[in-house]
């Protein structure tokens, strides 16, 4: 069911780009600070502590090639990308390489959802949340690279219900696979931290607008509200 909203939060990003409905850029970078501030601390404070509890010495390691991992597929292999609207023409297989890319981290945000339930309902509902957050700017980014490609609306919609799919397996694959069962929150830890910390915090950091830092601190201070109510 998680997995599944979180899907959903995929698609809702790129129906906002696709039906060309009025939204906010403000609005939008304000979200992308929100998420990295709530995920900064998730995974700071929740994840990998549970990591290391459950998987040992060897999680640092897995959480370091999570981190590398996405710097891999997203960074390295893929020469264009950022979260948020994409404003000039790219080609085809720009676009297509962004989105497998991205469906590699999706799978673990999968991952992350079943593993933290895995742990506890409280621990599962703070990285929820912190995927979800994550989730509508990522749909948005990927259609609008489509879209910037010369795709169709309808498969810059498909792409971003491809990105839910890949959250879906994620889950599935959890309680599938041995090693995931151990080291799931492991390889989560590093790609949260990625995303949060070299992905969102540099698509607010350059822009001179005060609000954004104080998204980014509250948005941290609401992983603390969140976990008081959910313990």
């Amino acid at each position: 069911m998680y997995g599944s909203l979180a899907a959903g939060a995929n698609v809702l990003g790129a129906l906002a780009v696709v039906s060309r409905a009025r939204w906010s850029v403000r609005a939008l970078d304000n979200m992308v600070a929100l998420a990295a501030g709530f995920m900064m601390a998730v995974v700071v404070v929740e994840i990998f502590p549970e990591a290391i509890l459950r998987g040992g010495p060897d999680a640092a390691v897995i959480a370091l090639a999570g981190y590398m991992l996405v710097h891999l597929t997203q960074h390295t292999l893929v020469k264009h990308f950022h979260f948020g609207e994409e404003t000039h023409h790219v080609t085809e297989a720009v676009s297509v390489s962004a989105l497998i890319g991205l469906m590699m981290h999706t799978i673990v945000d999968g991952v992350a959802i079943a593993s933290g339930f895995g742990v506890s309902a409280t621990v599962g509902t703070l990285i929820f949340v912190a995927v979800l957050l994550h989730k509508f700017p990522e749909g948005l980014a990927i259609s609008s690279l489509f879209l910037a490609a010369g795709a169709s609306r309808r498969r810059a919609l498909l792409a971003a219900a491809a990105l839910g799919g890949a959250t879906i397996i994620g889950v599935a694959l959890t309680d599938g696979v041995p090693a995931l069962t151990t080291h799931g929150l492991a390889l989560s830890a590093g790609v949260t931290l990625y995303v949060a910390a070299s992905n969102l915090v540099p698509e607010f950091q350059a822009k001179h607008d005060w609000r954004l830092p104080l998204s980014f601190f509250v948005g941290s201070a609401l992983f603390f509200v969140a976990r008081a109510v959910a313990s």
